[in-house]
């Protein structure tokens, strides 16, 4: 079928006494019947040449184009393994509610969950400009924040303050996330839309992916 597909393509041309017919035509034969014209066989050989020629060229093609779908598959399993391979998970705490808000609790139970489906460590990080001795309700906030991640199944979990100072919230989690070298941080946009957290620098101080939950 190649063979043909070629010899279709090629330009007729007026017949040759010195040429060797390899196919046969009858006197009577139609207009159609110039496609039955003969080559002679040093062309035939040569048909047949360009043919596995272009066969080779086109399994070079394919080849070549697994090759570079190879790397951007690597990369693909790369990134889902570090969405699926989480080890140590970061809860931020920036609200100053001695009951957590609403978002804070979401966090802490997707935390939570998260943590529990692939037996993940947790850290808890509360944030505040203010020094501890300016917040007097801080006590009750840590106790709460205990209650809802064993509500979760986590007694134990490490817990970091970072009080005073005027440092930004924002910056502290990028620093903890980095110093601990962190796989995931869950925090609520109740953080974004309360002003605590800024979402653009969030994005250049985080070195780990960070899971942002809806309200």
């Amino acid at each position: 079928m190649a063979f043909a597909h070629y010899l279709l393509a090629v330009p007729v041309e007026p017949s040759d006494p010195h040429r060797t017919s390899i196919l046969t035509s009858s006197s009577s034969s139609s207009p159609g019947s110039l496609f039955s014209i003969a080559f002679s066989s040093s062309s035939s050989l040569s048909l047949r040449s360009k043919a596995r020629k272009l066969s080779i060229f086109s399994k070079f093609r394919r080849i070549g184009h697994k090759a570079k779908v190879k790397p951007q598959e690597s990369e693909v399993s790369l990134a889902a393994e570090a969405f699926t391979n989480f080890k140590h998970l970061l809860l931020p705490i920036t609200d100053r509610n001695p009951y957590l808000s609403e978002g804070t609790r979401q966090a802490a139970a997707t935390t939570a969950a998260l943590a529990k489906k692939y037996g993940a460590d947790i850290t808890v990080v509360v944030i505040d400009e203010k020094e501890k001795e300016s917040l007097p309700e801080h006590d009750a906030q840590l106790t709460s924040i205990r209650w809802h991640l064993s509500e979760g199944g986590f007694q134990e979990f490490r817990l970091l303050e970072r009080l005073g100072g005027g440092n930004k919230p924002t910056a502290i989690i990028g620093e903890v996330a980095d110093d601990l070298n962190l796989d995931l941080a869950v925090i609520s946009m109740e953080a974004i839309h309360s002003k605590h957290v800024d979402a653009n620098l969030l994005a250049e101080f985080l070195p780990c992916p960070v899971l942002l939950l809806p309200l």
